[in-house]
């Protein structure tokens, strides 16, 4: 059986959606729990009401932020295969079994992610697998964002990371392996979690026989302060806790001497004093925040 996790955070309508793709489409043994991270608007009880006994609602009592959600839904789960799904996305097939059948495949396997396309341009890959692009500058690019799908995105591989939107593990790698950190709180979770697997002794895949839609993230916005903070706190945070040696030392200080002065100057040059404030929190706690939880 495979447990179904999905996050929740003021996203009632999308949960909902994501829940009702999957009882249209799905057909193989599944059980699904929504964690509600703290809704501040009710979604919670609203969720309880609306999703009945087919599903469980965990109502956490405060954000524990995308990792910490996540390994709430896991130890409540009793599925051998563990699927983490965001809740902003869709099915419009079957996916469930294909994503199962890859992690048999080849005990190596420690997660897969499928084709990830954007809902609101179906013809749009959003993910086709990752490749570590830099390690000085602790990037990833991904292979086929944003490009027309075609024939070429169409083999099964082995990826530098898995996509957090959507991914399969077993409990036994987990178990092996451990769960995704919860030092991030939002974002690198699971680049940190690809590398963890990795150390490990497993790979990471990427299988485009199961293709699912996503509408992108509908929890923080784009271009705002908050998202700001998050991502620069956790690029940074990703360095301390990934890089080693040299590499260490080289990316600390192409943050220090490029990264932050860069962004700090573009920040003033725009005025924009709520960013700037936004950006040096958040380069101030990925240098100083604990990395070891």
């Amino acid at each position: 059986m495979v447990s179904i996790i999905t996050v929740n955070y003021n996203g009632y309508k999308d949960t909902l959606e994501l829940v009702e793709s999957f009882r249209q489409f799905e057909d193989y043994p599944h059980e699904f729990i929504v964690v509600d991270n703290a809704s501040p608007n009710g979604d919670g009880e609203r969720l309880e009401r609306a999703l009945g006994d087919t599903t469980r609602v965990i109502r956490s009592d405060k954000n524990l932020g995308f990792a910490g959600a996540n390994n709430l839904g896991y130890r409540a789960a009793k599925g051998d295969y563990i699927l983490y799904i965001n809740n902003d996305i869709i099915i419009t097939c079957p996916v469930l079994k294909v994503l199962v059948e890859r992690l048999r495949s080849d005990s190596r396997i420690g997660a897969v992610s499928p084709k990830i396309k954007y809902e609101y341009q179906r013809d749009t890959i959003q993910y086709a697998g990752y490749k570590s692009a830099n390690p000085i500058r602790a990037s990833y690019q991904l292979v086929a964002g944003y490009q027309l799908d075609c024939a070429d995105f169409d083999q099964p591989k082995r990826t530098d990371a898995i996509h957090g939107a959507c991914v399969m593990t077993t409990r036994k790698v987990i178990k092996e392996a451990g769960p995704m950190t919860e030092a991030y709180f939002l974002f690198y979770e699971e680049l940190d979690w690809s590398l963890q697997l990795h150390r490990h002794g497993y790979e990471t895949w990427y299988e485009p026989a199961a293709t699912v839609f996503h509408k992108e993230s509908m929890t923080i916005k784009r271009g705002s302060p908050q998202r700001l903070y998050y991502l620069t706190r956790s690029r940074i945070l990703f360095v301390r806790r990934n890089r080693k040696g040299l590499f260490f030392l080289l990316s600390i200080m192409y943050q220090l001497t490029i990264v932050i002065p860069k962004n700090i100057f573009y920040h003033l040059l725009r005025r924009e004093w709520v960013s700037l404030s936004a950006f040096i929190k958040g380069s101030f706690h990925g240098l100083t925040d604990n990395i070891q939880y």
